[in-house]
């Protein structure tokens, strides 16, 4: 390959929230195309029929064109590198499974460099994505047609891995997908599966199914089986008989005392990991103990139920899904071994797989003893070859993928919501053996055999048969049982006039009306009247560690165009949001930021996310800022010092509320003839006047008044506030700021 024809990824960067592309996060990477800049696609000979033999699925894109074939047009047409790159990284992305639809290539001012970006739910994964990207696309351009072709199966290979690394489980990621469904945010809080949905004081937490609802003690019961059995037994739920044992003859001992035949399992079953059925002879028992006791917890002998293993998912003291097992079998051939039957047979249905998201697990017998006793009682073993025509059954239980829940007699539902009740858990999944879910459990015998503290979702979510089941909507609403979306007031704060002053002012007003707020800006991380880290805090990471935390019911974040460029907004929407000006590009020629039409791009986002039933709070002296108010989903609030100005005039005209100065006041008025008035007057007022000016308290007065503050407690709030001739309060002692409670 000529060196130059190189592409140089001179800075990648996550923007974790809204930001000047998207209101989602993206990975952004800028580009330098070297010579390339002068060899678009058209004038590198054999690249576009590599490209397409490479990645046929390229056809789909429809780029600008807006139709099928698009992309391949622009391609035999001539555009540059760093847009085909942001297709191939779309394409491979699509290969694993994880679909993008958004992505953009722009010029910067620098010739030859562009900025690339493109959705990405997860770092890791979009890091890797861009990574195989740029090495499919440089050994596309370069490489003679002699040379063998890029590895696309390898490289879609190891993106899958790292999305399985990365990303939520399918059971997590329904739940937050039905949250997101709701309007409801979300943040990940680690590595695994633990979300937060919701805001500060009104967020709820879940693992995987369990949620902060889900007490310590009724997970500790539930993984009991026998203490579960127990309690279940004696509030009337028909459960099996059984024992607890601890050698193979006391299994025997006890199967003789129960009646055969018996079912051996360990006390934390998981998955039917572990469980024996439908025993009867002394040898199989005596197996079956050993590998129950494998599993490494005590081993229950109890009565087996004939039937059909069940699973049904109670959440809140309701069933909202139910699915049945099946056994499983193979039939010789006379041929092939029993291990080659169950591959042809069993695994290689599409639904097995090793991965999450597949609604049955691939078989093996080398890890399932209870597979391999349960042939073994059939006189077989994994070598060997049944004949000709004979079914030779692998599987008695664990396969439970077949949707029943329309099926479920409403006293079977009574009991399994009784059973997940006796036991404490808002969220389970209860196993029971029924031949017939449609008739009472009492009528045929039936048991509730398991309780589970956070079920698998999987089973209703991807059946094998039957329909999905809304399963993760089901925990959702159940967590936000009042309607609510779990969000509390945030306001973004948005220029580079004393945006600080302004952030401390509100959160003071906020703070005396009754509020515990949480405050982010130059100043400092503020919980109430308390500073609990002195440093500048106007940057994403604050505005997360005060959405995590339990305490606080109001947040107010100072945002300035370098955090929006390098992180993106803390938040996806906000109650209200603040532009003071378009005054200072310093410090932003980094992100190609070099006047004010740009800078637009950069603070429009903050009113770009302002909630539909939000306010943005904008400074109608000036012109560029003014102009952001026919994007704002909710209301607008103008302010500036000229109440007959045309901008002002206009909006009151319309009903619309203003801020303005009038004498010794700021005037508050809701449409031509409703106003309110905020002194000024007061001596210990003037200093702040002074040394912040009237556009500043004009600020804060609209987005006070936005969260319903009255005029009263503002002129109360701007006298006590301590910040009069720029002089901030003095603050408390530091503390540690605590997240997890």
């Amino acid at each position: 390959m000529s060196s130059k024809h190189d592409i140089t990824l001179l800075r990648v960067n996550y923007l974790r929230g809204p930001n000047i592309w998207t209101y989602r996060s993206v990975l952004e990477v800028w580009l330098d195309l070297g010579d390339l800049e002068d060899f678009p696609s058209n004038k590198l000979p054999g690249l576009t029929d590599r490209l397409i033999a490479w990645l046929p699925a390229l056809v789909e894109h429809h780029c600008g064109v807006g139709e099928r074939g698009g992309f391949i047009e622009r391609l035999r047409e001539g555009t540059w590198a760093g847009h085909i790159l942001e297709h191939v990284v779309i394409e491979l992305l699509n290969l694993a499974g994880m679909p993008t639809g958004f992505g953009q290539t722009r010029e910067t001012t620098k010739r030859g460099v562009y900025r690339m970006v493109f959705r990405a739910r997860d770092e890791a994964v979009a890091r890797a994505a861009l990574q195989e990207a740029h090495a499919l696309l440089l050994a596309a351009i370069g490489q003679p047609d002699s040379e063998p072709p890029f590895d696309v199966p390898a490289a879609v290979a190891r993106l899958v891995e790292q999305i399985d690394d990365s990303y939520l489980g399918p059971s997590t990621a329904s739940i937050v997908a039905a949250a997101t469904d709701r309007g409801i945010p979300h943040l990940r809080l680690n590595e695994g599966n633990l979300v937060q949905l919701g805001h500060g004081r009104r967020q709820r937490r879940i693992w995987t199914a369990e949620t902060d609802r889900t007490s310590a003690i009724a997970g500790n019961i539930a993984h009991d089986k026998d203490l579960t059995k127990g309690l279940l037994a004696s509030c009337g739920v028909p459960v099996p008989e059984g024992q607890v044992v601890d050698s193979p003859a006391a299994a025997w001992e006890a199967a003789q005392e129960i009646g055969l035949p018996v079912v051996v399992k360990p006390s934390d079953a998981n998955h039917g990991r572990g469980v024996s059925l439908d025993l009867s002879e002394r040898a199989d028992i005596e197996k079956a103990f050993e590998v129950a006791d494998a599993e490494g917890s005590e081993v229950i002998v109890e009565r087996y139920v004939l039937g059909d293993e069940h699973r049904l998912l109670v959440v809140g003291g309701r069933v909202v899904a139910a699915a049945r097992g099946e056994t499983l079998s193979v039939v010789g051939d006379g041929r092939s071994t029993v291990t080659q039957l169950i591959d042809s047979q069993l695994n290689s249905d599409p639904r097995r797989g090793e991965a999450e998201e597949f609604p049955l697990e691939t078989i093996h017998l080398d890890r399932e003893p209870v597979m391999r006793l349960l042939i073994e009682r059939q006189g077989l073993s994994g070598d060997a070859v049944p004949a000709a025509g004979r079914r030779v059954m692998v599987q008695r239980n664990g396969n439970v993928a077949i949707d029943c829940t329309d099926d479920v007699h409403p006293e079977v539902a009574h009991a399994v919501s009784l059973a997940a009740r006796v036991v404490g858990l808002d969220v389970a999944g209860v196993d029971l053996v029924a031949q017939d879910i449609r008739r009472p459990l009492q009528a045929q015998g039936g048991a509730v055999v398991e309780v589970n503290a956070g079920p698998g979702l999987l089973m209703h979510l991807k059946p094998a048969t039957g329909l999905s089941r809304p399963v993760g909507r089901a925990i959702v609403d159940h967590l936000f049982d009042d309607g609510g979306n779990g969000r509390v007031p945030i306001v973004g704060i948005a220029g580079s006039r004393h945006g600080n002053a302004i952030a401390r002012l509100v959160a003071w007003m906020l703070h005396l009306s009754g509020y515990q707020v949480g405050l982010a800006c130059q100043d400092g991380l503020f919980l109430g009247n308390r500073k609990v880290d002195a440093r500048s805090s106007a940057h994403w990471e604050a505005g997360r560690r005060l959405l995590m935390n339990r305490e606080i019911d109001t947040v107010v974040l100072e945002n300035g165009p370098a955090v929006i460029l390098d992180d993106g907004l803390a938040y996806d929407r906000c109650a209200v949001g603040v532009v003071t000006d378009l005054d200072d590009i310093q410090g932003l020629e980094r992100h190609d930021v070099h006047n004010v039409d740009q800078l637009y791009r950069v603070l429009r986002t903050q009113v770009d996310v302002v909630l539909p039933d939000g306010v943005a709070v904008l400074n109608a002296d000036d012109a560029r800022v003014l102009q952001m108010a026919e994007l704002c989903d909710g209301d607008v609030i103008l302010y500036g010092l000229d109440a007959e100005s045309p901008a002002l005039a206009q909006h009151r005209a319309a009903g619309s509320r203003t801020v303005y100065v009038s004498g010794a006041a700021l005037v508050l008025a809701e449409g031509p003839h409703k106003t309110h008035r905020v002194r000024l007057d007061a001596p210990m007022v003037q200093g702040l006047v002074q040394s912040l000016g009237l556009h500043t308290l004009m600020a804060v007065a609209a987005a006070a008044w936005a969260l319903s503050v009255s005029p009263e407690l503002m002129a109360a709030g701007i006298e006590t506030s301590g910040l009069g001739a720029g002089v901030a309060p003095e603050p408390a002692e530091p503390a540690v700021l605590d997240t997890a409670r």
